[in-house]
């Protein structure tokens, strides 16, 4: 019995002690694949998009794709275009959006990140 108690907490230990020393974790609606390698959070957390505020685009977790405004219309592609090929994603500025987990970023867009850039109209007279 006693040899049994042993391994068995030892047993634990080692899984304690592995689960601790691994990386950051991200909880994701899709499981296999890993985030993006410009992507450490360093704390748990569910987030499904990111934003990227000096070039204007968006990565979505869900969907693996990155979103952007390009001539009057929303695009989803899977690997940034040409224009953006020369940032460095791990040093860029990055938002996560924590509170929004809904298919449409544009409405998000639109309704949060278009407002804050927006002057006050109200003026003091």
């Amino acid at each position: 019995m006693k040899k049994v108690s042993l391994t068995l907490v030892s047993t634990v230990f080692t899984v304690v002690f592995t689960l601790l020393s691994c990386g950051p974790v991200v909880f994701s609606s899709r499981l296999g694949a890993p985030p993006p390698p410009w992507f450490y959070p360093n704390r748990v957390e569910h987030v499904r998009y990111v934003y990227f505020p000096e070039f204007e685009f968006y990565y979505d977790f869900t969907q693996k794709n990155y979103i952007y405004f390009n001539n009057g219309s929303w695009l989803s592609v899977k690997i940034l275009p040409s224009k953006y090929a020369g940032i460095n994603l791990r040093r860029s500025r990055q938002v996560r959006i924590k509170n929004y987990h809904g298919d449409n970023i544009k409405k998000y867009h639109n309704n949060t990140i278009i407002k804050r850039r927006t002057p006050s109209t109200k003026r003091n007279n």
